[in-house]
């Protein structure tokens, strides 16, 4: 059969790149790879601590692709563990502040604006850790990989193509009223 790998989903790459084939491995980098650096540039990380967490999220697919259960949902497992591995690198190197004679002069670099949005964040956080599980996923999703269509959003979370839509206007009004319950409304 000579089909080209383009036009394969991820499920079928993942199948090929099992069987050691190198252009499905190359497929699945060329079509994920942009989605990786999104979620590492989101963590503020520097050129180099972003091309480990690529890196290593490629070597961790590598050794879990023999147990993948979920092949279909592909993408939200690189997110995931992209995410999981910019958390790691973060804790163990802080971004650093600018210097205190260089601190930005404008209101919202303040520090107590810095710390009112430090816990307007943690609330966020808090509510939508309180979202299920398929919610915390697909708004990760789209906050992380904008660039995915609702098929592979669909795909990656589990859902018909055509819920991916109500689904997020689901997830959005529960976060808001998760939100509203910690005493954070929004517009």
């Amino acid at each position: 059969m000579c089909t080209s790998h383009d036009q394969l989903g991820a499920a079928e790459l993942v199948r090929l790149a099992r069987d050691s084939d190198q252009v499905a491995w190359s497929e699945l980098v060329r079509r994920f790879a942009p989605m990786l650096w999104r979620v590492a540039a989101a963590y503020r990380l520097d050129a180099a601590d972003a091309k480990d967490v690529c890196q290593s999220t490629w070597c961790a697919l590598a050794a879990h692709l023999p147990r993948l259960r979920h092949p279909d949902r592909l993408a939200g497992w690189l997110v995931t563990t992209a995410r999981r591995e910019a958390v790691r690198l973060h804790r163990r190197e802080p971004w650093p502040g600018p210097a205190p004679e260089t601190a930005d002069p404008r209101p919202e670099h303040r520090p107590e604006s810095r710390a009112l949005r430090s816990a307007r964040d943690r609330l966020l956080w808090r509510a939508f850790a309180g979202l299920p599980d398929r919610c915390q996923r697909l708004l990760g999703l789209l906050a992380h990989a904008p660039e995915l269509s609702y098929a592979q959003l669909a795909g990656a979370v589990g859902l018909k193509a055509g819920s991916v839509g109500p689904a997020r206007g689901r997830c959005l009004h529960e976060l808001r009223r998760h939100l509203a319950g910690l005493g954070l409304e929004l517009p």
